[in-house]
Parts: C-alpha cells; structure tokens; sequence
C-alpha cells in the first residue's frame, strides 16, 4: 500500500538527468542518492502501525485500567497524513514559465530572422579587404567619413568630437535633472 502512495508522486530521473547541465551532473547525483535512501527508508516502514496483543498486557501489568487507557489513546490516535496545498501553485508557476519559454522563443525566432537578414546584406557586400572607401561609404552611409556634410577630428570616433556625451554624463544630466 505504501509502494501505491509513494509512487503517485514518483519522479521521472531519466527526463529529469537530461535536463541537467553538464556542470551540475554531480550535485544531480547526490541529490538521487540521497532521495533513493530517504524512498528506501519509507519503503521499510508499514502503511499502519503494528498491531499490539492488548489481552498480553492486561495479564502482565498489576494496575487495573491503565492499559485499557493505553488501548483507547493508542486506537485513537490518527497520524494526518499531509495536506497538498502547493500543487496548484506549482502548476501555476509552471504554466507562467511555460508562458514565458514561449514569449522568449518567439521573440528569439524574430531575432534570428533580422540577424539572418543582416547576415545576407553583409555577404552580399565586398569582402572588406577589396572594398575602397566609396564602396565603404556607399554600403555604409552612416558609419562612413563625410567630410563635406559631417566633419570631423582625427581619429574620426565618436568620443572624439565636440559635444560628445557619454551614456554615463547622459544619465548623470537626467538623474541632476530630476533632483532639481
């Protein structure tokens, strides 16, 4: 009867061990050691408490009526076995992760298409060591050097030029910006 309680609840370790990440193999190994031991120490216990001879211990014990008592509190007693009130709030959870594995793998999927799509539009170009600064400029209008409409300094990067603003000097403005 034990074996029919506990094994409503059993785990599946094949499907769990293949989930595992490869660094986390050992401590996946401890931890089916030590539920193997704690199954095997349940497994040797009986389902219901042994029965008791009561008609033994009146013969033997001179005091009238305390094994009657022992015999009532003993019958009486009931070992509640635990209520499950977090099942549902596992499932709830699992079904949120679920939900949001999905949102994650959709999101992922789009971006993987727009990179696919870069990746072509960069294949298609000139490799870079046959590409002279006009094929540059025109697969890269935004990033090319455009003396005429866009000066600017040597060595021609951003932190460079007059009136740049870091991200840092950018959030440290809006942070002064709210304070006063």
């Amino acid at each position: 009867m034990a074996a029919r309680r506990i094994a409503k609840s059993s785990i599946n370790w094949s499907a769990l061990a293949e989930r595992v990440p490869p660094n986390q193999k050992a401590q996946f190994a401890a931890f089916k050691i030590k539920s193997d031991v704690y199954m095997r120490a349940v497994m040797s216990n009986p389902e219901t408490a042994p029965k008791i001879d009561w008609a033994h211990y009146k013969n033997l014990i001179p005091i009238p009526g305390l094994v009657d008592t022992f015999q009532k509190h003993y019958e009486a007693l009931k070992v509640p076995y635990p209520p499950d009130n977090v099942t549902s709030q596992v499932e709830t959870q699992a079904k949120e992760a679920k939900a949001e594995v999905e949102s994650f793998k959709k999101s992922s999927e789009q971006r993987i298409a727009q990179y696919k799509k870069e990746i072509a539009h960069l294949n298609s170009l000139l490799p870079y060591n046959q590409m002279t600064m006009e094929d540059y400029r025109d697969s890269f209008p935004d990033l090319a050097l455009d003396s005429a409409n866009r000066p600017t300094f040597w060595p021609h990067n951003p932190e460079e030029q007059v009136g740049y603003v870091s991200k840092e000097q950018e959030a440290a403005r809006a942070e002064h910006a709210k304070e006063h």
